[in-house]
């Protein structure tokens, strides 16, 4: 009785997770796939074919946006990787009390206002009245007001500044298991800081890396608002070109193409970028 009564728990536990899985995420991405699968041969007729799927692979624009878009997701991860590495290395390694906790405040804080209104403070900074061009203009790099919006440097501003917790969570709870007696014991075997950091604190890190870069890369391909935004109508993203299908042409059959192709071509780049990297799913989510 007690072993049934433990179960009935368990299932009991486990069943709001069920249905946040099965009627959010599982059911709807069914249901797309088969909207994807319809076809129009007439008013109000439909047949089942892979015709919206060979569009969007005989359609040169489609496939340089979704290139496009992946390669600066890519960029993107990289650069949030670069910059938020030695921000977690100094929190989790060389800040202590409450400075640390200060730190890891100060990267939560921008988190606390949507990213509508991040995006729109990016876009008071970069206009050509902002901040960053009166600046420029002061120390007389130039003459005259520079617009700083509506290009793929502003773009990857916005995406970088709306990613960097997603990375740097992770990477501070991995370094933060690293015993420094093993740093120290690096240095006193005649390792320099190149090659501590290579041989003890990549390898350690590398499970917070790759959970924060997968992270990191699918927010970035998935982002809408902060490429249309700061990119401007001619950003080329390839969820604008899913809203459009869905809104402004009203064509749902190929928005549900593109949206599952994105889903299956985003998860094939991330499981290569497992295999390249020797990491699995399990470890990354440890």
């Amino acid at each position: 009785m007690t072993q049934m009564t433990a179960r009935l728990g368990f299932f009991v536990l486990l069943m709001p997770l069920l249905l946040w899985l099965a009627l959010l995420i599982i059911i709807p991405h069914i249901d797309m796939f088969l909207l994807s699968l319809r076809e129009r041969v007439g008013v109000g007729e439909y047949e089942t074919s892979f015709a919206n799927y060979l569009i969007l692979f005989t359609e040169p624009l489609y496939i340089w946006t979704f290139v496009r878009t992946a390669v600066m997701s890519v960029l993107a991860t990289a650069i949030t990787l670069i910059i938020a590495f030695p921000v977690s290395i100094y929190i989790a390694k060389i800040a202590q009390g409450r400075l640390q906790q200060i730190l890891f405040m100060l990267c939560l804080i921008p988190f606390y206002v949507s990213e509508l209104v991040r995006t729109f403070g990016w876009m008071i900074l970069l206009r050509e009245t902002g901040i960053v061009s009166n600046f420029v203009q002061w120390v007389g790099i130039v003459d005259r007001p520079v617009e700083f919006l509506y290009n793929d440097a502003a773009i990857m501003v916005g995406l970088v500044y709306t990613s960097m917790l997603f990375m740097v969570v992770p990477l501070v709870t991995t370094l933060e298991s690293l015993d420094n007696s093993v740093i120290e014991a690096g240095y006193d075997l005649g390792g320099s800081t190149l090659s501590v950091m290579r041989e003890i604190i990549i390898p350690h890190a590398a499970p917070g890396i790759m959970s924060g870069c997968i992270v990191v890369f699918m927010l970035s391909l998935g982002n809408y608002l902060t490429p249309i935004m700061l990119g401007g109508k001619d950003s080329l993203w390839f969820t604008e070109m899913i809203y459009n299908q869905f809104i402004v042409r009203f064509n749902w059959e190929l928005g549900a193409a593109f949206g599952f192709m994105l889903l299956v071509l985003s998860s094939a780049i991330v499981w290569a970028m497992l295999r390249l990297t020797g990491q699995t799913l399990a470890k990354t989510m440890e």
